[in-house]
């Protein structure tokens, strides 16, 4: 499988300590977690769209559409499992109706998305054994939390870099 392209909305510094709270909630409790992954370029986001490649239309609507709107407010509420023998642990995001239609106009200038439809959600954690699904759902509880998207960056996998392609103004 290729090494995935990204454009994604990243939190502000408050929003990132809260992810990071349930990275290590779960690494504390043995359990798989994002913590565990040690790349420097590893912070809370939320996926807008993952391709082997980013046509440069993508990121231009993406800089039109989205970065007119940040920053964005979002609420964490509730706990996704995605996958199928091992899991993926996701906290499922609350997001404006007008944030997610824009997010669906950037994601078609990108043919080969890695999938279809687009679920808000931050990942927290991947490779959870099913055995182990409930002891992390009790480990992370069911307090929502408001997390404010300030950010959108891109990630190159073939250069090994994150750049910002917009952020909000305080």
């Amino acid at each position: 499988m290729p090494r995935l392209h990204a454009l994604e909305l990243v939190p502000d510094a408050r929003g990132q300590d809260l992810v990071r709270r349930d990275w290590q909630a779960l690494h504390d409790a043995g359990l798989p977690s994002q913590l565990d992954h040690r790349a420097p370029t590893n912070a809370p986001h939320v996926t807008v769209v993952a391709a082997a490649d980013l046509p440069d239309a993508a990121i231009d609507v993406a800089k039109a559409r989205l970065g007119s709107l940040l920053p964005v407010r979002a609420r964490a509420a509730g706990v996704l499992l995605l996958g199928g023998e091992r899991l993926t642990v996701a906290r499922a995001l609350d997001i404006d109706d007008d944030v997610v239609r824009r997010v669906l106009a950037v994601r078609v200038q990108v043919p080969d998305r890695q999938h279809v439809g687009w679920i808000p959600h931050v990942t927290l954690a991947r490779r959870l054994d099913r055995a182990d699904a409930q002891r992390a759902i009790d480990v992370l509880g069911y307090a929502d939390v408001e997390l404010t998207l300030t950010a959108l960056r891109r990630w190159d996998p073939d250069r090994g870099r994150v750049t910002t392609v917009v952020e909000s103004r305080p």
